[in-house]
């Protein structure tokens, strides 16, 4: 018999106490993370906080959750909570608040906006602490999985973006020594390289769809955010919108189809951008993402996904963009980017090479979404007792 676990009912206010994340000066270095509301952005020498939990405060990664161990500073678009005594574990109140979806609570007119008062009003119920600690063993064994798999898609990747500056940047391909460099407007290139820009070279480069909440709903199409795209892979945030093909046909949208390439015209980092392949829903995406459509015969679309999340292209977009609020870069902008060209040939030839990596760092990628879901199902059946720790901490022994 399947006893349920002694729960309290708390509100959140009673569990966890906040701190304001603070505005930081864009370009730093140092030895502490900066934390978005999405993950680390950058660098600094100074820190806040330590061993907290990050939640997203405002925009597109509003109700986000991330865990920050060490010492770090948190941005200005950030709360950050810790546990309120020690009565309460910092990685139990870090899947809790992950798994409570707190996207739900936003208010706000022009972008969603999660604040402290209405996150301390939220009633939760919570179970002891020798609970919480047996249950983040569990839940930390699925999480160092994913922290496996993710080291090895580094690895390849990091594979991929070497031989892209070996052949493309420094020139080192195989027969180089054979040709000659002539002068262009982004330095010397090899004879028969070409530089162009983005328009000149692609078949379309078009903003996504301007999609209001009123037109939202049905299944036929998923409508991607930008919080979706990530450098060069698709990011499931869990949240989930659609239109119905009425709806499409009357905005006259525009479907994402394989092959086409997705730039994220705003942070974080502005430029960003994931090549569609296989999708398993029909899709349309935001008026903030950017869709490029490859002419074959001139660009190879993995070519181009891969010369574009280079650090040197993710840098020289950050720098053209512009905005009072908010920074962004406009599609006319992107459509003007100027790139060095090889010939099809020779972009395939070094497709073949890098495919085979990509494609690996693909299918862990879906073991890490598998793993994080059935993660984030384990919690509340742990909490609630209609699955037993003792059965699931016997499979996970060593």
């Amino acid at each position: 018999m399947i006893i349920p676990a002694p729960l309290q009912e708390m509100r959140l206010g009673d569990v966890i106490r906040f701190a304001n994340g603070k505005a930081i000066k864009p370009g730093g270095g140092g030895r502490y993370p900066v934390y978005g509301s999405n993950g680390i952005i950058g660098q600094s020498d100074e820190f806040r906080h330590e061993n907290g939990v990050i939640i997203g405060r405002v925009g597109a990664y509003c109700g986000s959750v991330v865990y920050c161990p060490g010492k770090f500073w948190a941005s200005d678009n950030t709360l950050v909570v810790f546990p309120i005594s020690d009565a309460f574990d910092i990685k139990f109140l870090y899947y809790f608040l992950h798994n409570a979806k707190l996207s739900r609570y936003a208010g706000g007119a022009a972008q969603p906006l999660v604040t402290q008062t209405v996150l301390k009003q939220v009633t939760v119920d919570v179970p002891p602490l020798p609970m919480q600690r047996r249950i983040v063993a569990i839940l930390s064994a699925y999480d160092d999985l994913i922290e496996n798999n993710l080291r090895r898609i580094k690895i390849l990747e990091e594979m991929a973006h070497a031989l892209y500056r070996e052949w493309f940047v420094h020139f080192h391909f195989p027969g180089n020594e054979k040709v000659q460099m002539l002068e262009s407007p982004m330095g010397p290139i090899p004879r028969g390289w070409k530089v162009s820009r983005l328009d000149e070279v692609s078949r379309s480069v078009q903003d996504g769809d301007w999609i209001e909440t009123k037109d939202q709903g049905g299944n036929d199409y998923r409508l991607l955010q930008i919080s979706n795209i990530g450098v060069g892979e698709f990011i499931e945030t869990g949240n989930y919108r659609f239109i119905t093909q009425e709806a499409f046909d009357r905005l006259h949208c525009t479907e994402i189809t394989p092959g086409d390439i997705l730039v994220a015209r705003m942070p974080t980092p502005i430029g960003r951008a994931w090549l569609a392949t296989t999708m398993a829903w029909r899709m349309i995406t935001a008026v903030d993402v950017a869709i490029i459509r490859m002419e074959p015969d001139v660009l190879n679309p993995i070519f181009l996904a891969q010369a574009w999340n280079e650090l040197f292209n993710l840098q020289r977009i950050a720098a053209q963009a512009s905005g009072t609020t908010r920074l962004r870069i406009t599609r006319r902008e992107l459509a003007a980017l100027e790139f060095v060209i090889p010939p099809i040939l020779f972009q395939d030839r070094f497709v073949a090479l890098i495919e085979p990596k990509l494609n690996l760092a693909m299918v862990l990628r879906t073991k890490n979404d598998n793993l994080g879901q059935t993660r984030d199902l384990l919690l509340p059946r742990l909490i609630s007792g209609s699955v037993q720790l003792g059965n699931l901490e016997k499979v996970l022994a060593p």
